[in-house]
């Protein structure tokens, strides 16, 4: 059985002290809930080690938002993925829409980076989608299949069974507009018959797909609902966490 999963990217939001008082109020939140999926926060790099250990024990798993993709070395200014494992996160985001646009990263250096995240023990969160011109000529299809090959296809099955999917339509990101759930839905499905035709039906199945792109508390149910939307990487809505529990609690 695949997991479901909803994951916040803070992105470049939080100074150290608003990044614990939003994750303390997250677990107290928390707490008491038994939601039916599981819930990861996605926090810049000088958040990772403290809010690891403030949440320590709790249902909130930590994400890091990028890694390197070096091991170590003379790289100033970059965090490698071990970095990122010994601060105690568990996931990772790699190849967010943002990354890529406005800082170049190739479906080469992403592939880099989600082997040295495996090899360190993390889980990828990899992003996907295609761009508002893109879905307006009928390319999206293309666009998903040549970033999942350019970048994951080869991986093993069994390291494949480590990734969670992030469809992202980059044109539903912070602008408003959102996927329909229909539209949300024939992507995913697309995206898992992908999978289902490289490594079988078995590991297509178990292949959590997030959906990103606006999500928030009025659409989170309905998206959830579709058979091939296992949950969504949230941006804006995950830094106010009445929206990102009301989002959480669209799975139950």
């Amino acid at each position: 059985m695949r997991k479901n999963i909803v994951a916040g990217n803070w992105k470049m939001n939080k100074t150290l002290q608003e990044g614990v008082a939003l994750a303390t109020e997250l677990k107290e939140k928390l707490a008491s809930a038994k939601p039916n999926c599981d819930v990861i926060i996605g926090t810049p790099f000088i958040h990772l080690a403290t809010v690891s250990e403030l949440l320590e024990g709790s249902i909130i798993k930590v994400s890091a938002e990028n890694c390197a993709d070096k091991e170590s070395g003379a790289y100033t200014g970059e965090v490698s993925a071990a970095m990122v494992k010994s601060t105690g996160a568990e996931y990772c985001i790699i190849g967010h829409s943002e990354r890529r646009s406005y800082y170049g990263e190739t479906f080469e250096i992403l592939k880099e980076k989600v082997l040295l995240a495996l090899k360190n023990g993390l889980k990828p969160i990899f992003c996907i989608g295609e761009k508002k011109e893109e879905r307006e000529s009928g390319k999206q299809n293309d666009v998903v299949k040549a970033q999942l090959e350019g970048s994951l296809f080869n991986l093993s099955a069994e390291e494949f069974s480590n990734i969670v999917l992030a469809y992202e339509p980059v044109w539903a990101i912070g602008t408003g507009l959102t996927a329909t759930s229909d539209q949300a839905e024939d992507m995913h499905a697309y995206i898992r018959s992908l999978i289902a035709g490289k490594y079988g039906n078995e590991v297509a199945e178990n292949t959590t797909i997030l959906y990103g792109g606006s999500c928030n508390p009025k659409n989170a149910a309905e998206l959830f609902s579709k058979p091939d939307v296992d949950g969504g990487l949230i941006g804006g809505a995950s830094l106010k966490a009445d929206d990102f529990k009301a989002i959480i609690d669209a799975f139950n």
